[in-house]
């Protein structure tokens, strides 16, 4: 079965940098759309960023959101059509910077969605400049000496932030830095899809990715960094869950 494209995914060649984990995650959620059945209620909100094209992946209907703007278009689309499985696709500068009182307000109307937050702490597309979630000491082209937290500030933490609101069903982090972990992912990108078809309210699972490139790493020494550094940083597990009799 794992050998098998999910029929949700078309056979576009991916634009992504080697290593990054941005094709594990668009597989993961194509599979978890055809295991629910829900292939032809899928709708899927694209973000700025290096997933800018992630509509070229899904046979489904797409949306292309302005910069961090995602929930919110994501909250029109869900009302006008509340009976699609909607899927938002985002990554930490879109998100966490451009983006966080649409995600926050989102989250805080409790909005029947489903987003999937990739945390690769650095700003990918546009050059490796220094993101909300880069790590105190961590180099980008915007802190060449390192994140300095009296300067620039602590990095923001999501799912610790946006789980002190009422509003989110489900909030949890995950990696793709290995097998074990990319099932933990999938498991919990498919519960957040099912609490959305359940009408449990809003959902966002973090997945804490890889930039190979703006890390200066090759794809295995960025998979190892997670693995040493950044799951340390962003401790990985469930944040909130209503469980199933919520």
């Amino acid at each position: 079965m794992l050998t098998t494209k999910p029929s949700l995914l078309t056979d576009t060649p991916l634009h992504y940098c080697p290593g990054c984990t941005h094709g594990i995650v668009h597989r993961l959620i194509a599979e978890c759309v055809g295991e629910l059945g829900c292939n032809d209620r899928a709708i899927g909100v694209a973000p700025v960023g290096c997933a800018v094209f992630a509509y070229n992946y899904f046979k489904c209907d797409m949306f292309q959101a302005a910069h961090g703007r995602a929930p919110a278009v994501a909250t029109g689309i869900k009302r006008a059509v509340p009976d699609s499985l909607l899927f938002v696709y985002q990554g930490d500068g879109d998100l966490a910077s451009i983006g966080m009182a649409e995600t926050i307000h989102a989250a805080a109307r409790g909005e029947n969605m489903t987003i999937v937050f990739i945390n690769n702490g650095i700003y990918g597309m546009t050059g490796g400049q220094m993101a909300p979630t880069t790590l105190p000491g961590q180099k980008t082209t915007t802190s060449q000496q390192g994140r300095d937290v009296k300067t620039h500030g602590n990095p923001i933490h999501i799912c610790e932030l946006l789980s002190a609101l009422d509003g989110p069903a489900f909030i949890a982090r995950t990696s793709c830095h290995d097998v074990k972990n990319v099932l933990k992912t999938k498991a919990a990108i498919k519960k957040g899809f099912t609490y959305q078809l359940e009408k449990k309210g809003f959902s966002i699972i973090e997945v804490l990715s890889t930039c190979p490139t703006n890390f200066h790493l090759s794809p295995q020494a960025a998979l190892d960094w997670i693995r040493d550094v950044g799951q340390k940083a962003y401790p990985l597990g469930v944040y909130k869950d209503i469980g199933e009799n919520g």
